[in-house]
């Protein structure tokens, strides 16, 4: 295999490794999202299956109230259907998906820009090597 050859297979893989890591920056993006709307926004419960009128809670982040806190001892089943750890989880998740996704992008790129300068110091030398000529 010539040099040309090795090295335009070496950008092909450092591409495909970039892009591995963009999707894992991606999939992570969306667990932070999903993450987000567990928090921020408000949502109902039913306190028997098939409810007609379910009640109303108010997000766990934004709260005034103790519904996001005090729990069905007080008669509230907000506390029951939206839990601090099932966010913290998908939070906890998004980690090692944004660590690698991180490793990943930057191997990619470090690893096409050294090929480029490559390419760059040997045209240079092929350039001094013509007039030394």
């Amino acid at each position: 295999m010539r040099s040309r050859e090795y090295d335009l297979d070496f950008r092909d893989r450092a591409g495909r490794i970039r892009a591995w890591g963009i999707g894992l920056l991606a999939l992570a993006g969306l667990l932070w999202t999903w993450c987000a709307l567990l928090l921020l926004l408000p949502y109902e419960v039913d306190e028997e299956p098939d409810d007609r009128y379910p009640e109303e809670c108010e997000s766990r982040l934004l709260t005034e109230r103790g519904t996001a806190n005090e729990g069905l001892q007080n008669g509230d089943w907000c506390q029951d259907e939206r839990d601090w750890p099932e966010a913290l989880a998908v939070l906890g998740l998004s980690v090692p998906v944004s660590v690698v996704g991180v490793a990943l992008f930057t191997s990619g790129s470090v690893s096409s820009r050294m090929s480029a300068h490559a390419e760059a110091m040997r045209e240079l030398d092929r350039i001094a090597d013509a007039r030394k000529v």
